[in-house]
């Protein structure tokens, strides 16, 4: 069967160029233009990799930024801090705490102080709970973009058999929450699957659209794959590859070369849903800026 790929990498830089264009209409009117900040601790290099795609995304399309780092023997106190300092400076329309923090910092803590209407991460209670109810919220960054993908190729999802496998807060269960929503985007039929799941290739056999979460690599494979199905790899994960400079190569929770060519559609890793997030996350970024105006 023949498949195509779903571009995130494209894709993206179409939403970049579209928002370029309206944030050149906001500083044509000598408004200022929208910025984001962004709080890194320590030194992970995926998390070095990810500040840096934002950052850069943010100059394509003329927002500004900075990067607030800070050593990994910071006090949850002192970080804390800085995020109430964040929460009152006019000047910034939006930030994000980059996960995973150092072990000694709690996640829920950093994460319930961040002014709900500067979150654009989307990860704040206040905003799941928003987007649980079909209410105006920010949307969780990764699943968004998820969204944006389905939209921007037009895979129709009303009525369709989605599995969701991997039920983490920040793309597991928000996604499976909105793609049954009653919405455009929405209205299918979503299971959940997590690691009690039992019988798990029964239901990913079933799936119109399969999206798998999990992290851990090729853990999808060619017999868990409906013929024809949408599938959406989110999964990031690192392996060894001596073929590589780096002795290493990314890649995600489905085995693409054989699934693919079960497939209607499918995201590769990397280019396909890690654009995507950046580009949800800058669009949070302008929908802040604007509540704000």
């Amino acid at each position: 069967m023949s498949y195509k790929i779903l571009d995130g990498k494209v894709t993206s830089n179409t939403i970049k160029e579209e928002l370029r264009v309206k944030v050149d209409e906001i500083t044509a009117k000598g408004l200022r233009p929208p910025h984001l900040s962004a709080i890194l601790v320590g030194n992970n290099p995926a998390s070095e990799a990810y500040m840096k795609n934002k950052v850069k995304s943010c100059n394509q399309v003329g927002f500004t930024s900075d990067l607030i780092r800070r050593d990994n023997d910071i006090t949850q106190e002192e970080l804390i801090a800085l995020v109430l300092q964040l929460n009152n400076d006019e000047k910034v329309d939006g930030f994000i705490v980059q996960l995973p923090l150092p072990d000694h910092i709690d996640d829920t803590e950093v994460l319930l102080a961040i002014e709900p209407k500067k979150d654009v991460d989307g990860f704040h209670p206040y905003n799941f709970g928003c987007m649980a109810q079909g209410l105006d919220s920010f949307l969780p960054a990764t699943p968004y973009g998820i969204l944006l993908l389905l939209e921007r190729y037009e895979i129709e999802t009303s009525g369709k058999n989605v599995v969701v496998i991997g039920r983490s807060n920040i793309v597991g269960t928000p996604i499976s929450i909105l793609l049954s929503r009653k919405e455009k985007l929405g209205n299918a039929t979503v299971t959940l699957a997590h690691s009690r799941t039992k019988n798990l290739k029964a239901l990913t056999t079933q799936a119109d659209i399969l999206i798998s979460a999990l992290g851990k690599p090729f853990f999808v494979t060619a017999d868990m794959v409906k013929e024809g199905a949408v599938v959406i790899d989110v999964g990031i994960n690192r392996i060894d590859d001596l073929s590589r400079k780096s002795g290493t190569r990314l890649v995600g929770d489905v085995d693409f070369e054989k699934v693919a060519l079960k497939s209607s559609f499918i995201t590769p890793v990397p280019g396909g849903v890690g654009p995507m997030t950046v580009a949800s996350l800058i669009l949070n970024t302008l929908k802040a800026y604007k509540a704000k105006l």
